[in-house]
């Protein structure tokens, strides 16, 4: 997941995390967890949908930002 990205995202539509974990119907600290895959948290299909909705992303920035893989 690439945290930077999604947040820029927020950034631009005036959003906070607040805001999102309010717009998804989460905890601000489920939101957390999932934004920085703490203990295996991850965003449900249904959740990434909603944030591709929600900041109209195009298919290839919901791949930027949620399946970028760290490779070293």
């Amino acid at each position: 997941m690439n945290i930077n990205k999604l947040k820029s995202k927020m950034a631009l539509n005036g959003d906070n995390g607040g805001d999102l974990a309010e717009y998804l119907k989460i905890s601000r600290t489920t939101l957390s967890a999932k934004m920085n895959e703490t203990n295996g948290a991850e965003f449900t299909q249904n959740e990434i949908c909603k944030i591709k909705e929600k900041y109209s992303l195009t298919s290839s920035e919901v791949d930027e930002i949620f399946f970028d893989s760290k490779v070293s």
